[in-house]
């Protein structure tokens, strides 16, 4: 199925070891479901399709999470080399008539679907090369990439591809402002029980 040539495609990556977790960190619960399908079911309420998912670390306990989602799932058979290699095989597979795709980190909970659509909404108002996550000075995902940076984002002779694009693209770039609250991830035991505690507050 040709890939709508005004959609955003996405990129969730899930790949990592999770070893300062201590334990597979996609697969602890957040409001009710896993934190890899949260973060799945947010892309696709925001609008991206096609959904890639880049899974590495115990693939076959993460695929499971993702059971009745329309997504892509790709297997990086290199996720211990880091980051960079879930990015590009995330790149690798998306259809040629993708116009744009957005990467995301499936251990960021509180990025959600409204944040998602304003990025989209705003690329396609005047396309810039690149939409920009902007939390209180601070760039982190998602971010958005049209395809004339896909090069640039899989240079293989480039390390922190995405970062170092970010850099280099700035000046044409589009950047929308969220709350610093909205940068919480999980690295360690510590992240997950303060972010639980906190998605529990948002609950009510």
């Amino acid at each position: 199925m040709p890939a709508d040539p005004v959609a955003v495609a996405g990129i969730l990556l899930a790949a990592g070891t999770s070893s300062r977790m201590g334990r597979n960190k996609m697969l602890v619960e957040l409001h009710g479901e896993s934190l890899l399908r949260g973060a799945a079911h947010r892309a696709l309420d925001g609008g991206l399709t096609p959904l890639c998912v880049v899974l590495g670390y115990e693939s076959d306990r993460a695929r499971e999470q993702l059971a009745g989602l329309s997504c892509t799932i790709v297997i990086n058979p290199d996720y211990d080399h880091g980051i960079t290699s879930s990015l590009r095989a995330g790149v690798a597979s998306l259809p040629p008539t993708v116009r744009a795709t957005m990467v995301l980190l499936a251990d960021m909970p509180f990025v959600t679907a409204d944040m998602i659509r304003q990025m989209i909404a705003r690329y396609q108002m005047t396309w810039p090369p690149l939409v920009i996550s902007d939390y209180g000075g601070v760039n982190a995902p998602p971010m958005l990439y049209d395809r004339r940076l896909f090069d640039e984002l899989t240079d293989r002779d480039a390390e922190g591809c995405g970062k170092r694009v970010v850099r280099a693209h700035r000046a044409h770039a589009a950047v929308l402002l969220w709350p610093e609250s909205a940068l919480a991830d999980i690295d360690v035991p510590d992240d997950y029980t303060r972010l639980a505690t906190s998605v529990a507050g948002h609950a009510h």
